[in-house]
């Protein structure tokens, strides 16, 4: 029965617990198959089996592997610990002591450090809390004493905060742009509407101060007219008395009412022409007793009655204030006075005083 030829050992260096490789026993080196050794192997007759080793190295690379993650681990919690502080964001609401979860209070500390948390009463939301770390320096090569220093910077809770404070702002600012300009253009039509106010009680003063000018130039000139009607023009007589006016009623009339203006004035009392004119007619009428009848350029008829004497004749032309007879009571009269009427060119008896009056003459 043939017997199978031992593999070689496989020579495998030796590792010390620092991991640094030592030499190779008996100086040989390491011995690698390849596919030429293989098939020397397989022609020098015989089947083979390479017997599958644990050696010390591969116990050895489980302990160093788990060393490794446990350097790799201190390093960095180490270079964590140095880092800046970082900013947490996290929603104003009430969560439970993280000292209380289940595996998570062994690593927040010791009670007396929970103590002077809980001792603190911080209440204040989360997105006001910030992260701080603590750095140490030694002082001098004995140690020394250790100075502190707490870094606190602002969270992302107080950035977004900032951020919508800013856009409330920019907001704001809009709003009070947009009412400043309304303000400005209400301003502005208040302006506008107080200038035309202004401008049309303007226009209004300049159209009453027109119109008052108007008036009072028309009264004046209305004035010098008068005057100059007043000087072309004179009253039937002097040291008189109104006694009757026209349109008066009385029984003592035939016609039922009044249709001249009475001076009473003693008999002989000169009476005058009005106006130039020319004598229509002068003689006896009736009641009327002596009368002298004046007709004017247009046309307008004066009758003057009730004369004691005539001192004019028909068809002669008389001038303003020219005597023309006297006072008396002839006809069918209570005294001596002048009955004096006017009639218009088609023959309408009109009211003395008013027609003297708007001659400019005062009666």
């Amino acid at each position: 029965m043939a017997s199978n030829t031992p593999a070689p050992q496989t020579p495998f260096a030796s590792y010390d617990a620092a991991g640094a490789a030592g030499a190779l026993d008996g100086g040989a080196e390491e011995w690698n198959p390849t596919e030429d050794s293989l098939r020397a192997q397989n022609r020098s007759g015989g089947r083979h089996r390479v017997v599958k080793q644990r050696s010390n190295f591969a116990r050895s690379s489980t302990v160093l592997g788990v060393g490794v993650i446990a350097a790799v681990g201190a390093g960095g919690l180490a270079t964590a610990q140095q880092k800046p502080p970082v900013s947490i964001a996290l929603p104003d609401v009430d969560l439970p002591d993280a000292s209380d979860l289940p595996g998570v209070g062994a690593l927040i500390g010791s009670d007396d450090h929970k103590s002077a948390d809980t001792a603190g009463n911080n209440t204040q939301p989360l997105t006001a809390l910030t992260y701080t770390t603590t750095e140490t320096a030694a002082q001098g090569a004995g140690g020394g004493e250790a100075a502190t220093g707490t870094k606190t910077t602002a969270d992302a809770g107080e950035a977004l905060r900032a951020r919508i404070l800013q856009q409330a702002e920019q907001q704001q600012a809009a709003a009070d742009a947009a009412e400043r300009e309304a303000a400005e253009k209400a301003a502005a039509e208040k302006a506008a509407a107080e200038a035309q106010a202004k401008a049309d009680a303007a226009e209004k003063a300049a159209a009453e101060a027109k119109k008052k000018a108007e008036e009072e130039a028309a009264a004046k000139a209305e004035a010098e007219r008068l005057a100059k009607l007043a000087a072309s023009y004179a009253l039937p007589t002097s040291s008189y008395t109104l006694t009757s006016t026209f349109g008066q009623a009385g029984s003592m009339w035939s016609s039922g009412y009044h249709t001249g203006l009475d001076f009473a004035a003693p008999t002989g009392t000169p009476v005058k022409a009005v106006h130039g004119a020319t004598v229509k007619s002068a003689g006896w009428s009736g009641s009327y007793g002596y009368r002298i009848v004046l007709e004017l350029e247009d046309g307008t008829e004066v009758w003057y009655c009730h004369l004691s004497s005539m001192t004019v004749g028909v068809g002669q032309s008389v001038g303003t204030g020219e005597t023309i007879g006297r006072v008396g009571a002839t006809g069918n009269v209570t005294g001596p006075h002048l009955h004096l009427e006017v009639h218009t060119p088609s023959g309408t008896g009109i009211d003395p005083m008013g027609w003297l009056q708007d001659k400019g003459l005062s009666v």
